[in-house]
């Protein structure tokens, strides 16, 4: 019978440690072999792994958002959300956009549908919001139904390569994070662009690399394998272009990386308190494994952050009208 080193039978560093070590910069599994050497090896039995469905299947066919991926990102974030910026963000970034009951307005990357809500019940304008997740969008929608919201924040399944779903004309739109694992992003902004009203704002908040030159270095090319889907980022120059390309008036370009960072730690300041609310569960064993994995996840987006090759930009702009400009006063 086969045998290998049981790191569970000796020193296995303690969740906090390594979301800590990972967290503070350190390699969390280097750590882990300094602690084994420590440690005398105890022969262990090795189990032949089965294989499951999902590893059954093509990456290509496989969500990305699983149900225990849902859950933790919620655990993190907050009910209805899948990434950093909660109710009291979401409604500071989107004080310009002057929403009102009497509005509609389309999001890009509409996620578990948390932002729209908190618009809906803040503003009450009429969201509708798309995203290519189909777990995603389900779960978004029945959380809309949870709060009676159904009809006025509507979430739709979309395909970033025939975007020909967009079906109306909206007063306003939103793009959250959703720009930039999308090749064709000029196709996507011109799309956005014809169903805004004239007038219309667009408010954007998207990774961007510094510079041309980021996509060639080792730690772009690590951060990029380990990514969801794969990312593709322009620098903000570039984007600037394409939106006045398509006939959209620039307002607002600016770098808001650090407050993004800042509420990435906030939120992930709380993961031991998660990890330990998740072993009472039945399935808490796995569930923290997926808590690990999105642990390191989100270590990778910071670090590649704080390094300023990554950077998160918000960007305000509108439709040319007729009329005077809605925003000339700004």
């Amino acid at each position: 019978m086969a045998e290998k080193k049981n790191k569970s039978a000796k020193g296995k560093m303690g969740l906090g440690l390594r979301l800590k070590a990972w967290w503070e910069g350190y390699d969390a599994d280097e750590i882990q072999k300094r602690i084994d050497a420590r440690l005398p090896d105890e022969p262990v039995e090795e189990k032949p792994k089965k294989e499951t469905a999902e590893e059954t299947k093509s990456s290509e066919d496989i969500d990305p958002w699983s149900d225990e991926v849902v859950d933790i990102a919620q655990y993190i974030w907050g009910k209805g959300f899948c990434g950093p910026g909660g109710p009291e963000y979401i409604i500071s970034l989107s004080k310009l956009l002057a929403l009102s009951p009497e509005m509609s307005m389309m999001q890009i990357g509409a996620g578990l549908g948390g932002p729209a809500r908190v618009l809906v019940d803040r503003f009450g304008v009429w969201m509708t919001g798309y995203e290519e997740s189909e777990n995603l969008v389900e779960k978004g929608r029945q959380l809309s139904k949870m709060a009676g919201l159904e009809k006025k924040a509507v979430l739709a399944q979309y395909n970033p390569d025939d975007i020909e779903g967009f079906d109306r004309k909206f007063d306003r739109a939103l793009s959250k994070e959703a720009l930039f694992t999308i090749n064709d992003k000029r196709g996507v902004i011109e799309k956005i662009e014809d169903k805004l009203k004239p007038g219309g704002l667009f408010l954007m908040t998207e990774y961007m690399i510094d510079n041309d030159s980021v996509p060639g270095k080792d730690r772009y090319k690590e951060w990029a394998v380990g990514e969801r889907n794969h990312p593709c980022p322009i620098t903000a120059d570039d984007m600037v272009g394409i939106l006045k390309d398509n006939r959209l008036q620039v307002r607002v370009s600016e770098d808001i990386s650090m407050q993004y960072i800042d509420m990435i730690n906030q939120a992930w300041a709380g993961a031991d308190a998660v990890a330990a609310k998740l072993a009472k569960q039945e399935d808490g064993a796995t569930m923290i494994q997926t808590l690990m994995r999105e642990a390191e996840f989100w270590t990778r987006r910071k670090k590649m952050l704080e390094s300023g090759d990554l950077k998160l930009w918000r960007i305000v702009a509108n439709k040319k009208s007729t009329g005077p400009s809605m925003m000339s006063d700004w």
